[in-house]
């Protein structure tokens, strides 16, 4: 028995040893954007900090969720603070399990990096909207009459900058519009829902994004609207990514602004292939017959100009100069198609055949 352990430990050592081998390289490899993700977490809080600070309380906003589902209260808030727990630390526990496991579907770096590019596009999007509108706050911490609804002027930067954590991110208003705890719940459904094995664990983790959404909304943490565009807007961010952005994100990006800077840089010299030229006077859209047979010759003239601008360069590309025109007159006038045509085909052809 003994004996036997010891040999399996040792399969489990090296299993171990060769994955982190593996995952080290990419890691070197990948450290970047991993690190990217990670300062843009940090981001994210600072974010949810700042709009604190501009957080007004107020009424409650009528919610057809809080009608229908009953109130949880103060001291059972806690609920939905344990599933999203238990989630992130299954789903954590399981991004690590190929180290151990010899059934091996993805690489634990890359998986990560796949995660945090979620995130951080949900992120990017979440900020933007709790930035643009602030709603009050439905928490009991938010409300009126409560001395965390709105936090006063900070003193120096670094208040600020340290966000107060956990504190501050257990406590913060403002940042509603949509749930972040739905970001990171879906993140990881979907994620798993991919690269995981388990169909029976993949209906337990939809079940429990439900009961996680029903238990935020009768907790009184977010109204109904910041947990259902949730649930459309990170299921199109992951089908997006997954989908449309392959790759590198980094070259994706870099091509995205060279792209946006061309643009920019057209749009400002004045392209006149991109405006329409309005000097002259005329009207976009023809006001007679006599008008719109003037564009219609100015439409034919541009096509007829453009197709011999395509036959002359189709000629520089085959290396022939001689005029298309001039051979069909040849041809026409000797009456002989086909042996000229085979005599063109046989000297092109390198043996001659």
């Amino acid at each position: 028995m003994a004996i036997y352990i010891a040999r399996e430990a040792t399969k489990l050592w090296r299993k171990v040893s060769a994955e982190i081998a593996v995952e080290l390289q990419l890691l070197f490899e990948k450290w970047r954007l991993l690190l990217a993700g990670l300062v843009f977490q940090y981001i994210h809080g600072l974010a949810a900090r700042g709009v604190h600070y501009l957080h007004r309380p107020g009424p409650l906003l009528q919610d057809l969720g809080f009608m229908a589902l009953p109130e949880l209260g103060q001291d059972k808030g806690y609920l939905s603070e344990s599933v999203f727990t238990f989630i992130f630390i299954s789903f954590l526990l399981w991004s690590f399990h190929p180290f151990i496991y010899h059934s091996k579907r993805f690489y634990t770096v890359l998986l990560w990096r796949r995660v945090l590019a979620f995130l951080v596009a949900s992120q990017f999007l979440r900020i933007i909207t709790f930035y643009s509108t602030q709603l009050p706050g439905p928490n009991y911490h938010c409300r009126e009459g409560s001395k965390l609804a709105t936090l006063p002027p900070p003193h120096n930067a670094l208040e600020v900058l340290l966000i107060n954590f956990p504190r501050g991110v257990l406590f913060g208003c403002g940042d509603l519009i949509f749930s972040s705890h739905m970001i990171f719940t879906l993140v990881f459904v979907r994620t798993y829902q991919k690269y995981g094995s388990k169909r029976l664990i993949k209906l337990l983790a939809w079940l429990m994004a439900i009961v996680q959404s029903l238990l935020i909304i009768a907790s009184r943490k977010h109204y109904s609207v910041d947990v259902i565009v949730a649930w459309y807007t990170v299921n199109l961010v992951v089908f997006f990514v997954d989908n449309k952005l392959p790759g590198d994100l980094f070259s994706l990006l870099q091509l995205y602004i060279t792209f946006y800077m061309v643009h920019s840089v057209t749009f400002f010299m004045g392209n006149s292939a991109e405006m329409p030229d309005r000097t002259n006077g005329l009207s976009l859209l023809p006001v007679s017959s006599k008008d719109k047979d003037v564009k219609m010759k100015e439409e034919l003239h541009k096509l007829e100009k453009d197709s011999k601008m395509k036959d002359e360069f189709h000629k520089l590309l085959n290396g022939n100069t001689v005029d298309s025109t001039d051979r069909r007159q040849r041809v026409q006038m000797n009456g002989k198609h086909g042996e000229e045509t085979n005599h063109t085909l046989s000297d092109a052809s390198p043996n001659g055949t």
